[in-house]
């Protein structure tokens, strides 16, 4: 398998608050971004060209894959689904078969390789990832019926089904004109579902079937994760620092690093040039850390931890295990801090926070994010108006690029606070909060006289 094609074009209106300036393929999941890491491993299987489809934000799809050779961007005017994209970067396919894949899917590297094994090996003439549903709800997702090693049917957001789709395929160029029949809707679907106008590569694939052709089933084997929402970020986190310590067997440390004598190390080091590890510092699992990076005066890292180039990570502070900083971070002086922060996040003065935080987000001096509910329940979300459990991170904290907050905010379980918006100092943060929103408490005030007397003077 010589060529695929990379979808990156999709607006993603589900992962508010990210979804104002950022592009999902370009997401950073342990500070790759998914597009890049995608097409990394792709690489590493075989593949040599690429045909990356980009629409909402390109140029941070194009700056994801800066410097990867072999690459070519097809523009999409309009966001008008996965089969029309595929349809615009067909004609420059030169081989009869190739593969497309989503390009905000997460997912282990046996996967792509078991379902390229497959197609190879058995003649197929298409096949799809697809991932066992379980317990998890199949509304949520296209999702496909699968008999023995064949897909049956694709069903758009069914009550229920064995699998959902795993957003990548091998395809022949036979496929072409199921894309040009599309009809622009996912009709199969069950009764009294309401599908989005929106050409999906699933309802070309359907069509394949309904005239008799088969598409194999290749199940996931290792993990999977399709960046649709906020907590998806946090969840494909978790899942690549988990695949990458499983890979780590010795430690990479530069001479131009330095590491204090006074250091309790108590797992791997993977270190940048010219990092930082002082005295008092604590880790308890594997530590990749950039360059230039200082870790320093007794920081505490709980298990994996990934931390970016030019941080400082300091005075006292924690970091929870499966945790990514992003470059130039600053966590200093009693500040814990757990989960995905992106670029420049500065965390400072006995705050306790988890979650996925924007870029440049300063967070105010003792700001908490609350994790554990009074009835120790999960939060409930509402993404376009449907109410849904996450199954990871829902009672989690999730803040856009370019936000801020005051001292002593408080923000609840599950609260999601929109870009360029500020929570002020004081607030008790029950609600999302949209973008471009500035968020103050009101505060009545008693005023009664007061002096020596109330003391018997």
């Amino acid at each position: 398998m010589r060529t695929a094609i990379i979808l990156g074009a999709g607006i993603g209106h589900k992962i508010f608050p990210y979804d104002t300036l950022r592009q999902k393929a370009a997401l950073p999941i342990a500070n790759v971004p998914i597009v890049r890491r995608l097409v990394g491993d792709l690489r590493a299987l075989g593949v040599v060209r690429f045909v990356v489809v980009v629409g909402h934000f390109a140029g941070q799809v194009r700056e994801a894959l800066a410097g990867e050779p072999n690459v070519e961007f097809v523009p999409q005017p309009q966001p008008d689904g996965t089969a029309a994209a595929v349809s615009l970067a067909l004609p420059r396919i030169e081989d009869d078969s190739f593969l497309v894949a989503y390009g905000d899917i997460v997912t282990s590297v046996e996967n792509l390789k078991a379902l390229i094994r497959h197609f190879q090996e058995t003649g197929a003439e298409a096949a799809a990832l697809v991932q066992p549903l379980g317990s998890r709800r199949a509304g949520s997702w296209i999702c496909a019926e699968v008999s023995g090693d064949c897909v049956r049917e694709f069903l758009g957001h069914p009550r229920n089904a064995s699998h959902r789709v795993g957003g990548v395929y091998a395809l022949r160029k036979s496929i072409a004109p199921y894309l040009e029949r599309n009809p622009g809707i996912m009709r199969s679907v069950e009764v009294g579902d309401m599908p989005a106008p929106e050409a999906e590569l699933e309802q070309s694939l359907q069509l394949w079937l309904e005239d008799g052709r088969e598409i194999a089933a290749v199940e996931t084997v290792g993990f999977h994760v399709d960046v649709d929402k906020p907590w998806h970020i946090l969840e494909a986190n978790r899942a690549v620092i988990a695949d990458m310590a499983r890979h780590v067997d010795r430690d990479i440390i530069p001479a131009s690093a330095k590491i204090s004598e006074k250091a309790e190390i108590g797992g791997r080091l993977i270190l940048g040039e010219n990092c930082v590890v002082g005295a008092r510092v604590v880790t308890s699992g594997v530590l990749w850390a950039g360059a230039g990076t200082e870790i320093t005066n007794g920081a505490i890292l709980q298990g994996d931890v990934v931390i970016g180039q030019h941080c400082r990570v300091r005075d006292y502070c924690q970091v929870g295990g499966r945790t990514t900083l992003g470059d130039h971070c600053i966590f200093g002086h009693g500040a814990e801090g757990s989960g995905v922060f992106f670029d420049r996040v500065y965390l400072y003065h006995y705050c306790e926070v988890w979650g996925v935080f924007g870029s440049a987000l300063d967070v105010g001096a003792a700001t908490v994010c609350g994790n554990l509910r009074f009835d120790d329940a999960e939060t409930i979300h509402t993404v376009h108006g449907r109410r849904e459990i996450p199954e990871v991170g829902a009672n989690a904290a999730y803040f856009g690029d370019y936000t801020r907050t005051g001292v002593n905010a408080i923000i609840m379980p599950g609260v999601k606070v929109g870009c360029y918006s500020i929570v002020g100092p004081g607030v008790i943060l029950y609600e999302d909060v949209p973008p471009r929103t500035l968020v103050l408490a009101k505060q009545e005030l008693i005023k009664k006289p007061w002096g020596p007397e109330r003391y018997g003077w």
